[in-house]
């Protein structure tokens, strides 16, 4: 069989098996929704980070005999952080379609029940579904909502539902093979204590903003369909430094706008000019600047373990003080 052929193939099956996993409109029962066929072809730029999620997750499950021999399953806990709008979730889900995994995106309203216990109850049912659907990758985005220190808890219930989490990242009621636990979190300086040891969330990736050349490619993407004059992105994307992908995102719909008012005006369709970007861009700065200073507060004076220094580093590299 050739290449394209094998390709295909990988294709057809990724799509056939790969699903989303998400409470209903009642949030009680759990039910597929549409197949994502995302991969980290999909993912432009962050090599690194790419590297070590093959090295943690991927390989494990592709030559299990081989990591097998040091003692190491399929499995596991990954913790994303990073400034938000980046693109931690989309890299969630490329995680998924490289491993050919069901999907569960879970957020911290889906689990909240009003009852006592119905909270803890709703995140074993996730889990026991991950189980049944296994390989399956859950997704926890902004973990330190339903993870944060418990010494800064002042409701009990909610000290009990890290307790949950911890017992179900264990695996103690049952056996956690092929079941891929990636949570995300903007603010990982306030997850509980427990929750990095060995076994849990060890291994931390962290996900800058986009580089230039994947600036302009989102830029690309966002404006496509669009009325476009002629354009020279790479300028933009110049300009746009430590911009996420959220930030260009907004500054693409702040040039559409202008070119709406435009049209209204004219009564014609007004492309969207360079200018219209231009302006869009020097309007507005990267909102990951103050995460940046409040990640260097904690890598400065709060990390005993060295655990952020890649932030100081990336830091150092970009020109931010």
């Amino acid at each position: 069989m050739s290449d394209h052929n094998d390709r295909d193939e990988l294709a057809d099956r990724r799509r056939n098996k790969l699903k989303v996993l998400h409470f209903d409109k009642d949030g009680k029962d759990l039910v597929e929704s549409e197949k994502p066929d995302e991969s980290f072809a999909d993912v432009g730029g962050l090599e690194d980070v790419k590297k070590k999620i093959r090295m943690n997750f991927i390989l494990p499950l592709k030559q299990p005999e081989l990591f097998a021999a040091y003692g190491k399953e399929a499995g596991g806990s990954l913790l994303l952080y990073g400034p938000p709008g980046c693109g931690k979730t989309f890299l969630a889900r490329a995680v998924a379609g490289e491993i050919d995994a069901n999907f569960m995106h879970i957020e911290l309203q889906a689990i909240l029940g009003m009852y006592v216990g119905q909270s803890e109850n709703n995140l074993h049912d996730i889990f026991e579904k991950a189980r049944e659907n296994k390989p399956c990758v859950i997704f926890i985005d902004e973990l330190d909502a339903m993870g944060g220190s418990r010494n800064q808890m002042r409701q009990h219930h909610d000290r009990i539902l890290v307790n949950q989490l911890l017992m179900e990242l264990d695996g103690l009621r049952t056996f956690n093979d092929q079941v891929f636990v990636i949570g995300a979190t903007n603010t990982p300086w306030y997850l509980d204590s427990a929750l990095r040891r060995p076994g849990r969330f060890n291994h931390m990736i962290f996900v800058p903003p986009p580089e230039e050349s994947e600036r302009e490619t989102i830029l690309k993407l966002k404006l496509a369909g669009k009325p476009l004059a002629p354009l020279d992105l790479t300028k933009i994307s110049k300009e746009t430094k430590h911009f996420s992908g959220a930030d260009l995102e907004q500054i693409v719909k702040d040039a559409v706008e202008v070119a709406l008012e435009r049209s209204l005006e004219t009564g014609d369709i007004q492309p969207i000019s360079q200018d219209d970007l231009k302006k869009a861009s020097k309007q507005r700065k990267a909102t990951t600047l103050d995460w940046f200073a409040t990640a260097k507060n904690y890598a400065t004076f709060s990390d005993v373990n060295q655990d952020y220094q890649i932030v100081l580093d990336y830091m150092k590299a970009n020109g931010l003080k």
